[in-house]
Formats: structure tokens, sequence, C-alpha cells
């Protein structure tokens, strides 16, 4: 088709670098069925330009806190753009569950700066001699 640039594969090297993981965490979200790459005739793992962008929210959702059991489901979703009724409940639920997380760290801080603040009235300042 004119127009169309066909996606350049990419080994499983230039992934990582590009992505910012190790191979062996690539690796490791191809066992869970987070990636799926192709293979070349020769049987190394390639990947489409795209997989760059896959692999980061992988790990966005790995730092929320998410389980790869709850990851899989969206991988369609991160691939088409489209979800059931039942994964936008869950993605909903999860950034719920996210949002509490924050609450509950912003919480922490706000009591460690009343910690510092108190802790820092208390600090003996040198004594100045004449």
């Amino acid at each position: 088709m004119a127009g169309l640039t066909p996606e350049v594969a990419m080994r499983i090297g230039e992934l990582a670098e590009r992505a910012g993981v190790s191979t062996r965490a690539l690796r490791y979200y191809e066992e869970q069925g987070l990636l799926e790459p192709e293979r070349s005739p020769g049987g190394q793992r390639t990947y489409p330009d795209g997989a760059v962008d896959r692999v980061r929210m992988i790990r966005q959702l790995y730092a929320a806190g998410l389980p790869s059991r709850s990851i899989v489901p969206l991988v369609p979703c991160m691939v088409t753009g489209r979800a059931t009724p039942e994964l936008l409940d869950r993605l909903a639920a999860e950034r719920d569950r996210i949002d509490g997380q924050i609450r509950e760290l912003t919480a922490a801080r706000e009591r460690l700066d009343e910690v510092i603040a108190q802790a820092a009235e208390s600090v003996h300042k040198p004594c100045r001699t004449a």
C-alpha cells in the first residue's frame, strides 16, 4: 500500500535499551503473556516499534502495584484501544485503589513533615560567643 511504512522490527537488546528495562524483564513479560514477540527465521525474538510504549505501560502498571494476572487482560486494550464494560470496571477499580494509595502516602508525607518541623524546632543551635 502506498504511503504506509512497515514497522521496523527490533531485537530484544534494542527493545530493552529503548524501553529502559533488562532483557531478562522482557523475557519475563513474555512468559507472563504481556509481550508476544515475533520470531525470526533463526528463532530470535523481534519486536515492532510499538513494543517500546507497551513495555513502558507494563512498567507503569507494575509500579502502580498491579500483578501480572491483572495486567494480562489489559493487553488487548493496549493493542486495540478498545475495552469491554468489564475491563473498564476493572480499570476503574484499579484506579480507585491507586487513588487510595496516593491518599495514604500523602497523609504519611504530611505527618512526616510535622515530625520534621517539630524536630527542627528542638535542634540546638550553637551558642555565639562574644
